[in-house]
């Protein structure tokens, strides 16, 4: 049994692969009748190798592990990333990933290995839930540490700067002090003398000799070697030393000019550098009498203004030549190489060869007229000459060689025989004509230009220049003809509109607008709209009026779809403004309210724009009218009452006003306009009458504000008092009442009540950003910072994203000396309301001077457009004395927004420092027009109750006057 068993196991064991034949068949024997062990029908155990124990070690075949398989062999995954595309990639990548750093040296007491030593593991949920936990309590514990981490930072900075402050603060108070030095102080201060050594004042510079040529030409085969003899060495007709000696370069060639090595040709290298030289020489020089002058002193200018004479090295000028060599010999008839040869040795400076080159060119291309004139130009004065008759025989009809024969005539009577000559062989060429008759005078133009017609009756300069120097019946015949031989053209029904209209004929103008419009109707000629309204713009800008609102009202409606004439013709209107035509856009307008009488927008359009751009009787005309189409239009009532105010004509105003009345009974705005005309006047007991009257018929929150505010500028507190407190009972709700109350209680010195009165006025207006900031401005008042601290927080949490909060919160600490409070606040105030110009603007001057640009910058990012910021830049150029930039920035803040007054009292207050008498006036005159109402400075002038009564100037003047120049 034991031989048995070694045969069946150890056949495996020697040849244990598939392909082993199978074990032989055990003879008969009596022990065969034994029972069979259990082991062996059974598998072998795991890991079992057969033969191991007496030192049989079986083997491996491919059928049993798969294929082999290259390191550079591709993967089966086609679409595999780059790095891992082959079987040595990802079996690196493999062992990579299974490698980690575990040595002792990456190993830290606190942090452990430097790698994670699960890295290899998954990553499922709980380990991300623990990660979150463990993060959590890592920011905890941070958090905690924060403020005594930041302030041992901070202490430990400060020390550190008073220990080694910097050297720009080591001398700041010196710098301080350079302000006060006179012009011979800073001159007298002696020069800084050189410190260093002899041998570094004194360098021995490197000395250079040009090395000959012939040390090239000697040496130049020096390093070759030659491994076979060459059999002409010996042959003694050649005159060449034999042996083995390598022969000098050139010899073993046809000739002895070309090198051996065909790498180094010395003489070709000397040509091109002499050519090289002899170019630059005569780019400089000018050649006289046999003489170099260079004029020493417009030496450099010479230099930068001149042309480059090639954009390319010497071989692109040789292949260049070559080609066009090349392109003359095969086709020498085609005029374009022969100009393009010329111009090449032009630009190398060869003037005399371009000339050669250009002539012959003209004996090969006789009949070309570019190939002549290129000719004409190279030439000098006289030769250039001779070079036109010529090519005047050769080319009789060419306009082109005419008119540069005329260019080369200096005298004026030549010229013009040279023209006259020319119009008896080309009579029909235009150009020709206006070239000749821009020659003569007056009256020789007139007798010129009629001939001229006649030759060129369908050119239409020509016939209108004529009609401008004929009389005034001879120019009607002209255009009457010209009309028949050009019945397709509008200037000239547009000219002899404007002949009617010069000649005091009027009523024909319309007539012959509306007859070019037909018959060039009837002829097939498309009206273009755009092309009529700017022929109308042109005759706007040469003065004839009448022909241009002609045109506008012949042209307006061609076009246009019925639901778009208003807002196109507005479009235009604008259009022509902006293009300086202000009677195309009258006409424009007078059509439009033609069409559209009963359209309160088109009336208004149309009287700003009469208060812009016309004179009062023109907008007073215009809103008689206005009023009389829309008598429910209250802003047009306003404005024809306001214009004869501004004239001083209080009794038409007030007739005005009375007409406005019946026609809107129970008007406020009307109600209050004659208030304020007649407070303004002095007539105060009308008012109050007219006040009393108002709030009886039409009462409003505004009406009993302005009675209110009546008796408080005019002294009557008790009064004012009384009508505020009944004004309350009816509207409550009405921030601008609490506000008065609380104010005149502080004019009167009762904080208590004026507490009261803003507190009250909270609770019913939570939303009033004046009254939040009131409140908060007379408890610093008096005193109590914490409290007024408390009261513009609770008012950032009822109106959050509120900037006008913010930044009474920032100025409040700053004011209180909390530099860095305040700058703390603005940070969240920037992070809360990042599009806030007025924040952003206060941030710029919060910061230290060197960081305020970069800060300018960033507000500018965010807020491009915000007047504030355009002002708080305009004041950052004025602190920097950049006088032209803060102007600039000063217009383009008062053009995006005119209605802010702060910018209109700086701009003034910059130009009284900076500008001229003329610079301020202007300033002082477009704030008037401007009539801004906002801005900070502005409404604490402008609505104080002691200077109620001011204009518009003189309020300008006192803000500007208490601005401070603190930035």
């Amino acid at each position: 049994v034991c031989c048995t068993l070694l045969v069946e196991h150890g056949s495996s064991g020697r040849g244990g692969g598939r392909n082993a034949e199978p074990p032989p068949m055990p003879m008969s024997s009596p022990l065969m009748g034994k029972k069979k062990k259990p082991f062996l029908g059974m598998a072998a155990p795991l890991g079992y190798v057969p033969g191991l124990g007496r030192g049989a070690t079986g083997f491996t075949t491919r059928s049993d592990i798969g294929p082999a398989r290259d390191a550079n062999d591709p993967v089966d995954d086609r679409h595999a990333p780059p790095g891992q595309r082959t079987v040595g990639d990802k079996m690196k990548k493999n062992q990579e990933d299974d490698e980690e750093d575990l040595n002792d040296t990456n190993y830290d007491e606190f942090n452990g290995y430097a790698g994670s030593l699960f890295s290899s593991g998954p990553y499922e949920k709980d380990d991300e839930e623990a990660d979150a936990i463990y993060a959590a309590l890592d920011k905890r514990m941070d958090e905690r540490r924060k403020e005594r981490r930041e302030l041992r930072e901070k202490d430990e900075i400060e020390k550190y700067r008073m220990e080694r402050p910097k050297i720009q603060q080591q001398f700041s108070d010196l710098k301080r002090k350079l302000s006060g030095m006179s012009d011979e102080e800073w001159l007298s201060i002696p020069e800084v003398g050189d410190a260093r050594n002899k041998r570094q004042r004194n360098p021995r510079y490197e000395k250079l000799t040009p090395v000959p040529d012939s040390f090239f030409s000697k040496h130049l085969t020096t390093g070759d070697k030659h491994t076979t003899v060459d059999p002409l060495q010996g042959v003694s007709n050649l005159n060449l030393p034999g042996g083995l000696e390598s022969p000098y370069p050139g010899g073993m060639t046809p000739g002895l000019m070309t090198p051996g090595t065909g790498e180094l040709d010395m003489r070709k290298i000397g040509q091109a550098r002499n050519t090289l030289m002899d170019m630059r020489l005569s780019q400089v020089s000018d050649s006289v009498s046999g003489q170099t002058v260079v004029d020493p002193k417009g030496y450099l200018t010479d230099l930068n203004s001149m042309i480059p004479t090639h954009g390319g090295d010497i071989s692109d000028i040789k292949k260049a030549r070559l080609l066009l060599k090349s392109v003359r010999e095969t086709n020498p008839h085609h005029p374009p190489a022969w100009i393009a040869s010329a111009r090449l040795e032009e630009v190398t400076g060869k003037l005399q060869v371009a000339r050669n080159l250009i002539m012959k060119g003209t004996e090969m291309c006789p009949k070309s007229e570019d190939v002549w004139l290129e000719a004409a130009r190279l030439q000098p004065g006289d030769t250039a000459k001779a070079v036109v008759a010529q090519a005047v025989r050769h080319l009789p009809g060419s306009v082109r060689i005419y008119i540069r024969a005329a260019e080369l005539e200096t005298d004026v009577r030549a010229k013009k025989r040279v023209l006259r000559k020319a119009l008896e062989n080309v009579s029909k060429s235009v150009r020709l004509w206006k070239t000749a008759v821009e020659l003569e005078e007056p009256e020789d133009a007139r007798i010129m230009l009629s001939r001229a017609v006649e030759c060129c009756p369908t050119s239409v300069e020509l016939w209108l220049a004529l009609a401008r120097l004929e009389t005034y019946e001879n120019a009607r015949r002209v255009l009457n003809k010209a009309r028949e031989n050009i019945p397709t053209d509008r200037h000239i029904w547009i000219t002899a509109a404007k002949l009617e209209e010069a000649n005091g004929n009027t009523q024909m103008v319309e007539k012959i607008v509306d007859r070019a419009i037909t018959s060039l109707g009837a002829n097939g000629v498309e009206i273009n709209r755009e092309q009529w309204i700017q022929d109308a713009e042109e005759c706007d800008k040469a003065g004839s009026v009448a022909t241009c609102q002609a045109v506008i009202r012949a042209v307006i409606g061609i076009g246009i779809e019925e639901e778009d004439c208003k807002h196109t013709w507005m479009e235009d209107a604008e259009s022509c403004v902006s293009h300086g035509a202000l009677e195309c856009a009258r006409a424009i307008y007078a059509h439009a309210l033609q069409m559209f009488p009963s359209k309160k927008s088109v009336w208004l359009r149309a009287a700003y724009f009469e208060k812009n751009h016309g004179t009062r009787e023109s907008l007073e005309a215009l809103l008689q009218r206005a009023v009389a189409h829309c008598p429910k239009a209250e802003v047009l009532w306003l404005m024809g009452a306001k214009s004869k105010w501004l004239a001083e004509d209080v009794p038409a105003a007030r007739s005005i006003l009375a007409l406005a009345f019946q026609a809107n009974p129970n008007s406020e705005e009307i109600w209050l306009a004659a208030v304020k005309l007649e407070s303004e006047n002095n007539e105060y007991e009308r008012a109050r009458r007219l006040l009393a009257k108002a709030r009886s018929s039409a009462p409003t929150a505004r009406v009993f504000m302005k009675s209110v505010k009546l008796e408080w500028v005019l002294g009557n507190i008790e009064a004012a008092h009384e009508l505020c407190t009944e004004a309350l009972k009816h509207y409550e709700d009405f921030p601008k009442l609490w506000m008065m109350r609380g104010q005149i209680e502080e004019q009167s010195e009762h904080n208590e009540k004026a507490r009261e009165a803003y507190n009250q006025g909270l609770k019913k207006c939570p939303h009033s950003m004046s009254l939040w900031l009131l409140l908060s401005r007379l408890e610093e008042r008096v005193g109590q910072l914490t409290r007024a601290r408390s009261i513009l927080e609770k008012s950032r949490l009822k109106n959050p994203q509120s900037p006008d909060l913010w930044l009474e919160s920032v100025r409040l600490e700053f004011r209180a000396g909390l530099k860095n409070i305040a700058n703390t606040l603005m940070a969240k105030a920037l992070q809360e309301c990042p599009n806030s110009g007025i924040l952003w603007a206060e941030a710029v001057f919060l910061e230290a001077r060197p960081q305020r640009k970069t800060k300018s910058v960033d507000a500018l990012k965010k807020c491009e457009h915000d007047p504030h910021v355009l002002l708080a830049v305009a004041k950052l150029f004025w602190s920097e004395r950049k006088i032209t930039k803060a102007r600039e920035w000063f217009l383009r803040t008062v053009k995006i927004e005119p209605d802010l007054g702060d910018a209109w009292a700086l701009f003034y207050k910059f130009e009284m420092q900076h500008g001229t008498e003329e610079q301020q006036e202007e300033v002082r005159k477009r704030c008037e027009n401007a009539e801004p109402r906002h801005g900070e400075l502005w409404c604490a002038e402008s609505k104080h109750v002691l200077y109620w009564q001011k204009k518009i100037g003189e309020i300008l003047t006192q803000v500007a006057s208490k601005i401070k120049n603190t930035f």
